[in-house]
């Protein structure tokens, strides 16, 4: 095998012959599982790239009921995980059961082949996919039948959660059609910057990963102030649109602090919607999804849930 050019252990490896090993998140599972109380599918959203998501629906829902509709990012630095994983599939199943919602999950392509803004293009290009069902007359009949547009959200992991702001942001300014997003949850979200910040490490040489990841993800980014790495710097943050923004944060992460500062720019920049946060002690990044199990994951699934249905009559 040729010779390790970059080494970002434990997601991904890239060999100076161009290989790249990805060392996370590799398993593909079908949506079929018969022991879930949700039906899943899998719907192609871009014919031109390829690109499928996998679409989740509790399995006692009446006919034309409609349910709030979550669009999920997954995680992944942007370079690793997919849609159709085993965490993801899993993950999704649970949060659906629970929330009574239908579910979106959107896979997109990945760096270091596709760099972002990729990511990013191919997570509207679904929301637009999403959008052209509000009037009952798209492609897909579980959403024209279930999905409620005024009940919409957004909700990510990591990269994800990094997506789903941007998804609300782009919102904000190029408008879904019929659309109210009426919230986000960014799970431990893949913000970072240039300066540190909170507790964050002040070692260079313990920056590294983060700022070598972002680097891989964006490689013409301006660096670890780019807005779409640091929205603390962004001055058009209160145009988030959306209605509330749910912030989980863990004590062990590395992105603890950045997920704060968001959180408390919202609350100071005059931005008109609800933020709340909440914080799972002695946890790791992404607990919920590696220890689903857990006391603290299942305190944060009955917390999304519940966000997810604040504004049902």
């Amino acid at each position: 095998m040729s010779e390790v050019s970059q080494d970002f252990s434990p997601f991904v490896r890239l060999y100076k012959d161009g290989h790249i090993e990805r060392l996370m998140g590799v398993d593909i599972v079908p949506p079929v599982d018969p022991n879930s109380n949700v039906m899943s599918r899998d719907v192609v959203y871009s014919p031109a790239l390829d690109l499928s998501c996998r679409l989740y629906l509790p399995k006692n829902t009446n006919p034309n009921q409609k349910l709030p509709l979550l669009v999920y990012f997954h995680g992944g630095a942007f370079v690793i995980e997919t849609a159709f994983s085993s965490t993801y599939h899993n993950y999704l199943n649970t949060l659906v059961a629970e929330a009574k919602v239908i579910g979106v999950s959107v896979d997109y392509r990945r760096a270091p082949e596709h760099p972002l803004p990729a990511a990013y293009d191919d997570s509207w290009t679904a929301l637009k996919w999403v959008a052209s069902h509000v009037n009952g007359e798209g492609p897909e009949e579980w959403l024209n039948s279930h999905a409620d547009f005024s009940k919409v959200f957004f909700y990510g992991d990591s990269a994800g959660a990094n997506i789903s702001h941007q998804m609300a942001t782009r919102h904000g300014q190029e408008k879904l059609v019929g659309v109210k997003v009426a919230g986000i949850v960014l799970a431990h979200p893949y913000f970072w910057g240039k300066d540190p910040i909170g507790n964050e490490p002040r070692e260079s040489s313990q920056r590294a990963v983060a700022e070598g990841l972002w680097r891989l993800a964006c490689p013409t980014s301006s660096g670890c102030d780019d807005l779409l790495i640091n929205p603390l710097v962004d001055p058009n943050l209160a145009r988030l649109e959306c209605s509330k923004v749910l912030v989980a944060v863990a004590e062990k992460d590395l992105l603890r602090d950045r997920g704060w500062h968001y959180y408390e720019k919202l609350r100071e920049n005059g931005w008109s919607g609800e933020v709340e946060i909440m914080e799972a002690k002695g946890e790791n990044h992404v607990f919920h999804l590696q220890s689903p199990t857990g006391e603290n994951a299942r305190l944060m699934l009955e917390k999304i849930s519940s966000f997810l249905n604040q504004d049902k009559a």
